[in-house]
């Protein structure tokens, strides 16, 4: 099983990041659509797409405002947007509102009320993490792999939702500061590095991949991945484009 890097910057896009949008092209699952979703188009494998979001804020789901470009031309039997039933009516209101986007897209929308199954035998669980509006986790098993995707949330080595990732293959976490910048991760309610290693080390995932990375700084490493390496040594900073076997 694969997951592409499609968007791993936090906030913003910059000129090295969009932000957060990440595909499993073999199953046609995406999680969040953030302005990185316009990659999707040629990574389309499938007939069926199911997008999942983490939450509303903008740049988790602006890309859906994309799917115009993305399924041109590529006739798809079925596309979901996959989302707390709060935050869809906020999608729907306000960003896909006429005022603002005045064409309806080519999807249906369901909201998430139990695990949902997925192609290959898989199923995408989800779990509530902490975040200003409210956000979710999710984990995706298939037999003999697991990923779990975090974001937008403050991590620490006793998160209550360790237990909903523990021994996941492949972990991708925000980590969206440095330790400098911890004081500011709490106010905002993102990661800095050290907690995210420390994390990953207590729920014994095999491997850690951070993402959802600070950008402001137009840098290589804007959040120090030696640190976290110092903690859990299997760990990678997550770059557009970037594929990862699980």
């Amino acid at each position: 099983m694969k997951v592409v890097l499609l968007g791993t910057a936090g906030y913003h896009p910059n000129e090295q990041r969009q932000t957060a949008c990440f595909m499993l092209p073999e199953v046609g699952v995406v999680l969040d659509a953030g302005t990185g979703m316009y990659r999707v188009r040629d990574r389309l494998a499938t007939d069926e797409l199911d997008i999942f979001l983490t939450h509303a804020h903008l740049d988790h789901t602006f890309g859906l405002t994309f799917l115009l470009d993305v399924l041109v031309e590529r006739p798809m039997r079925r596309v979901s947007v996959h989302a707390d039933r709060e935050k869809l009516e906020a999608i729907q209101r306000h960003l896909l509102s006429r005022l603002l986007f005045p064409v309806a897209l080519p999807c249906d929308y369901r909201a998430l009320v139990a695990p949902v199954p997925l192609a290959r035998g898989g199923t995408l669980t989800y779990f509530p993490v902490e975040h200003p509006g409210g956000t979710l986790g999710f984990r995706l098993d298939w037999p003999g792999h697991s990923l779990a995707y975090v974001t937008d949330t403050t991590a620490r080595r006793d998160s209550p939702y360790l237990e909903h990732i523990r021994g996941v293959d492949l972990l991708l976490h925000e980590c969206n500061f440095p330790d400098e910048q911890s004081e500011f991760a709490l106010t905002t309610g993102h990661s800095s590095v050290t907690p995210v290693a420390e994390l990953a080390r207590a729920a014994g995932v095999k491997r850690l991949v951070l993402i959802h990375i600070w950008s402001l700084p137009n840098v290589d490493d804007p959040v120090g991945l030696d640190t976290a390496r110092g903690i859990f040594s299997n760990t990678e900073l997550g770059r557009d484009l970037d594929e990862y076997e699980f």
